[in-house]
């Protein structure tokens, strides 16, 4: 089967798991050959009819299968033919990391442009506006908003990116 290779790697079966849940998981990890009905896969797998449809139209979402519809002729009702696109989770992979990586930036860029305080008994952190609107006292327990150094936290939102933009090889073209 193609799909093997594929779903013996880590990152595509928890891609999957992400995308489909543990209720949907059984039909994800199972992909047949060629095409093959819902209540097919639901009496194969022992699943509920309506997880398996769930799973199936997730996937179908996310360009992992597609679906032909079939009309019996003698009493009118529509069989949905199902097949698997599983030679397309690199790409959906690559326009994840993609998204990662745009939103890892405006996040950078975030925690770089503003200046942050600290309510270490609730563990609640503010901008300094609104620390400013509270006159630095946190609104749950009363204790003093101390400025918060968030460079530990840059330092690894800049590793990450790094990291991203080497594995997708995007070059730099911003200040960040």
């Amino acid at each position: 089967m193609a799909f093997e290779e594929l779903l013996n790697d880590p990152v595509i079966q928890k891609y999957l798991h992400e995308l489909v849940g543990p209720t949907g998981m059984p039909v994800a990890a199972a992909p047949p050959d060629g095409e093959v009905t819902d209540e097919e896969l639901a009496e194969e797998l022992r699943l509920e009819l309506n997880d398996v449809r769930r799973a199936l139209f997730i996937l179908y979402e996310n360009d992992l299968a597609s679906y032909r519809r079939v009309r019996d002729e003698d009493s009118g009702w529509l069989t949905y033919l199902w097949t698997f696109h599983y030679e397309n989770i690199p790409d959906n992979l690559e326009e994840e990391m993609y998204r990662l990586l745009e939103a890892l930036e405006e996040r950078l860029d975030y925690e770089r442009d503003h200046e942050f305080y600290l309510s270490e008994p609730a563990g609640i952190r503010f901008e300094f506006s609104e620390a400013m609107e509270l006159g630095f006292q946190c609104p749950e327990t009363g204790a003093p908003l101390e400025p918060m150094d968030n460079t530990d936290l840059v330092d690894a939102m800049e590793r990450r990116i790094e990291e991203l933009r080497d594995e997708l090889n995007v070059e730099v073209t911003g200040t960040n």
